[in-house]
C-alpha cells in the first residue's frame, strides 16, 4: 500500500480526475478547489516538502511548471492568466507531505493571499 494520498493516486489505489500525465508528473482536479480551476500536479516521486527536493531533483521540479503551462494552454486559460503555488510547511497550509503546485485560474485571484 502506498503511503499517502498522492502516492495511492499515483498507483491508482484511489480514482482522481486525472488531466495530465508524463512518466514522472500526474495532475489532478482538487476535490476541494478553491477557484473555478484548481488542478493539482504532482511528481509521482515523493518528495515531502520543498526543504527535501536534492539538488538532482531540480529538473523533475522544473517538469511541475511545465506541465502547469501546457495544462493552461491545452484547457484553454493560458492567455487570461493563471497562479501557481507551492506551500512548504504547515504553518504555509501544506496539508499533504508530498509536494505538489496548485494550478488555480478561471476568476480574477487576489492579492496578496491568505
Amino acid at each position: 500500500m502506498s503511503e499517502d494520498l498522492f502516492e495511492k493516486i499515483v498507483a491508482r489505489e484511489i480514482p482522481a480526475d486525472i488531466v495530465y500525465e508524463t512518466d514522472s508528473v500526474l495532475a489532478f482536479r482538487d476535490i476541494n478547489p478553491q477557484a473555478p480551476i484548481h488542478i493539482l500536479i504532482i511528481p509521482k516521486q515523493k518528495i515531502r516538502t520543498i526543504n527535501d527536493i536534492a539538488d538532482g531533483q531540480a529538473t523533475l521540479v522544473g517538469e511541475l511548471y511545465l506541465a502547469a503551462r501546457d495544462i493552461a494552454k491545452q484547457q484553454g486559460f493560458a492567455e487570461d492568466g493563471y497562479r501557481v503555488v507551492m506551500n512548504c510547511g504547515e504553518n504555509a497550509g501544506q496539508a499533504v507531505w508530498h509536494i505538489h503546485l496548485h494550478l488555480l485560474a478561471g476568476r480574477p485571484l487576489a492579492w496578496p493571499p491568505g
